[in-house]
């Protein structure tokens, strides 16, 4: 599963999924571009690829909530005077805040959790579509989540992003499929003791859930060869794991 000079974006890459993403594709042979607002835990993703004997990543600073439409621009710009192509784009960043009943819900709240879960990835991904488009295959990723995508009683905000972005990811898939470049999927990952996990079921017993390293396989999988003409897809990890252990 090499991903030699493959150049992939990972958004909320200082995040326990993001970085974990990040570390596996790094390993691979990719070229990581990590994406996250939070400067420090970018640093530590990067000494960690490095330690690992990954390939060196680039850390790009950028607050996906506070940006404005020229910032995006100014990012895919650089991508691509650096590099001329993208391979892989994977939206891992994620607002939440905790479980509210939708009538407590304030405006500004509201608004920062679809900035960061929706809009963010629409205009990450509008941007970098040209850049995607130059490469012989690309893949896009966007995360959802097994329960919050049921818009459960409670799930607020994040809950209600959850679904926006799945039909955003599926928009895409249908619009991009006739040219066959760029397959676009969405990935549900399986319970894992991830810092979201402990945020949003504070009580839950952490020692019975699997480490984050337990989805290695389908990231590597989903930027891979091996998933070329899988698209409009959405690939459960829990059941992934099932099938290839």
């Amino acid at each position: 599963m090499s991903l030699q000079n493959r150049v992939i974006l990972i958004t909320g890459a200082a995040g326990g999924l993001g970085s974990t993403a990040a570390l596996t594709l790094a390993k691979a042979g990719a070229q990581i571009i990590l994406l996250d607002k939070n400067l420090p835990k970018l640093e530590t993703v990067y000494d960690k690829i490095l330690a690992d004997g990954g390939v060196e990543p680039i850390i790009y600073p950028f607050d996906l909530a506070g940006a404005s439409e020229n910032d995006y621009e100014e990012l895919a710009q650089r991508i691509d005077e650096k590099y001329g192509v993208l391979h892989g784009l994977l939206h891992s960043a994620v607002e939440f805040s905790s479980f509210t009943p939708l009538i407590q819900f304030g405006i500004k709240a509201w608004g920062h959790t679809f900035n960061v879960n929706v809009h963010a990835p629409f205009l990450l991904t509008r941007v970098l579509l040209p850049i995607l488009q130059k490469a012989p295959h690309a893949s896009i990723v966007f995360t959802s989540d097994s329960s919050a995508r049921l818009a459960p009683a409670y799930s607020g905000a994040y809950g209600v992003s959850k679904v926006a972005l799945e039909g955003l990811a599926h928009v895409l898939a249908e619009e991009l499929e006739g040219v066959g470049k760029v397959r676009v999927n969405i990935l549900i990952p399986s319970p894992v003791d991830s810092p979201l996990r402990k945020r949003a079921y504070p009580a839950e017993d952490k020692t019975q859930l699997p480490p984050m390293t337990v989805l290695e396989p389908i990231y590597q999988y989903l930027f891979c060869d091996d998933s070329l003409g899988v698209t409009g897809q959405t690939i459960d990890a829990h059941t992934f794991h099932s099938h290839t252990s």
